[in-house]
């Protein structure tokens, strides 16, 4: 295994256990405080399936189960977590300062926004550190040196 597949195994899969925290924290809070508040409660379960769906998936090793087209898949579920915490997060900002969908939050549980906002910033974190490893390709100084004349002046022998 090389650094970088160990890179971004790693990033992986602790996105995916932020990605399944931040959808504990949302139904943890529906159930305790939420889940009267029609819209409110309705997005809370949502962001709990979402999460939890998304966060089980990055945890299938896709790569050894389906070479062809794992990537992709991968990619995918990575680009949906990071969409499910940004989207929380935003919406929580949107909510302590104004009303979203007739609601604004009143701080009931300070500990509990304050774990929702650190796994949702840790999704996304995690996430987008793999795919930058996963996916995008590295040239290396030596491959391009030598497909690239070095120097503009002609060498002649």
């Amino acid at each position: 295994m090389t650094v970088r597949h160990w890179v971004w195994l790693t990033a992986r899969v602790l996105g995916a256990l932020s990605l399944l925290a931040v959808g504990a924290v949302h139904l943890q809070q529906y159930d305790d405080l939420y889940s009267a508040i029609p819209t409110i409660g309705t997005l809370f379960v949502l962001n709990f399936v979402a999460a939890t769906v998304l966060g089980v998936g990055l945890l299938v090793p896709f790569e050894l189960l389906w070479r062809r087209g794992s990537a992709w898949i991968e990619a995918t579920l990575a680009l949906g977590g990071i969409g499910v915490a940004t989207v929380a997060y935003v919406f929580l900002l949107i909510a302590e300062r104004r009303p979203l969908f007739g609601f604004m939050e009143p701080g009931y549980n300070p500990d509990a926004i304050l774990t929702s906002q650190v796994s949702e910033i840790a999704t996304v974190a995690l996430l987008s550190a793999y795919l930058v490893v996963r996916h995008v390709p590295i040239r290396s100084r030596s491959r391009e040196s030598a497909t690239h004349p070095v120097s503009t002046r002609e060498v002649s022998t």
